[in-house]
């Protein structure tokens, strides 16, 4: 795992994992959030009937509710509660993502490099971690991005690191599927300096995916990517 450098100025790192119903998978997430950051590790309960909530805080973590289902809710909800955190970190709940890789996304903020920092599954994803039609609708949100703000990616993630000043900046508003999506598309306009690192990406540990899970899922978040991007292009800055 990559070091992390320049942990003092990390005191008020907050990492923010939106959660449904995943508690075969949370404490692990939340026992893997690297010692070194000295993290405020947030866990957004998403309206789980499994346990999830409780098994968050034996791990550790601080525990908030949000009974409005929705992926960008949660995260909006997260934030909320963590109005002076320095740097923002988001990560999946679900055990997909490895938490010991949130040094690698940090890093290019601590170093003055980036403002916000997109985690890449393209090299490293695991076999049947996410499924051909959750893929194709990821390609075609990444040549929007391209084509609509200038943003090159490899990858659609939602495993990030932002700029705790520059999220409050943008505005970010509740919303089901387009929070990854739209925070780009807010950050591009405001000239943001966005990279790219590698990180892994394994199957899920616990719980049902809300978009790769089903076709329908996987349109219903597609449709609100899209729209998020084009609205974004022409609203007001």
């Amino acid at each position: 795992m990559r070091s992390v450098p320049g942990t003092d100025a990390l005191h008020r790192c907050t990492v923010i994992i939106p959660a449904l119903d995943e508690a075969g998978a949370i404490a692990g997430v939340v026992r893997g959030v690297p010692a070194g950051l000295h993290a405020d590790v947030l866990v957004v309960d998403n309206g789980s009937r499994d346990g999830t909530a409780d098994a968050a805080a034996a791990a550790g973590a601080r525990v908030v509710r949000e009974p409005r289902r929705g992926y960008g809710r949660a995260c909006h909800t997260g934030v909320d509660a963590s109005p002076d955190a320095t740097v923002v970190v988001f990560i999946d709940g679900d055990g997909s993502m490895p938490p010991e890789e949130i040094g690698a996304l940090v890093a290019p903020i601590v170093e003055g490099r980036a403002d916000l920092v997109c985690g890449s599954r393209t090299a490293r994803r695991e076999a049947g971690s996410m499924p051909a039609h959750q893929a194709l609708g990821n390609r075609l949100a990444l040549l929007l991005l391209r084509r609509l703000y200038g943003v090159r990616l490899t990858d659609l993630g939602p495993y990030r690191a932002v700029r705790g000043e520059l999220l409050r900046e943008l505005g970010m508003r509740p919303s089901r599927f387009a929070w990854p999506a739209e925070m780009l598309a807010r950050a591009a306009r405001r000239r943001a300096r966005i990279v790219e690192v590698e990180v892994g990406y394994r199957r899920r540990r616990a719980g049902a995916s809300k978009v790769g899970g089903s076709l329908r899922g996987s349109l219903g978040a597609g449709l609100g990517i899209v729209g998020a991007l084009l609205w974004r292009r022409v609203a007001p800055r």
